[in-house]
């Protein structure tokens, strides 16, 4: 037997995964200028938003060699790093993105597709 209070809590569920489905992704990708590491993280980042954010998306590649200031305005440390600024709350994963699944969760985007091509490792 199902009780009131577990139908509203699992409405919510629904609900807040539904908006998730359907929200607008705004990225901030940190790099470090042209090499090997930092074009892994760009193909892995882009092919992760065609794939599983088709038309939701805004991902913004941003060399710190080019723009220190914005590295010290984010905290960031390492490179590559991406930052999840909306859907709030914020989200941050450093390294080269290639694990999808475990990039996936982090940003808490729900793949109910297959991903269309695979992303570099």
């Amino acid at each position: 037997m199902i009780d009131d209070d577990n139908d509203d809590t699992l409405a919510r569920f629904e609900s807040q995964l539904a908006a998730t489905a359907d929200a607008h992704y705004s990225l901030l990708l940190f790099v470090t200028g042209a090499s090997d590491l930092s074009m892994r993280a760009i193909r892995n980042v882009r092919a992760l938003c065609e794939s599983h954010l088709v038309g939701r998306y805004e991902l913004q590649v941003i060399d710190v060699n080019r723009d220190a200031n914005l590295m010290s305005s984010y905290d960031i440390v390492a490179a590559p790093t991406l930052i999840r600024v909306l859907p709030l709350p914020s989200r941050t994963l450093v390294g080269d993105m290639s694990n999808t699944a475990r990039v996936l969760s982090a940003l808490d985007i729900h793949a109910d597709t297959e991903t269309h091509g695979g992303l570099d490792r």
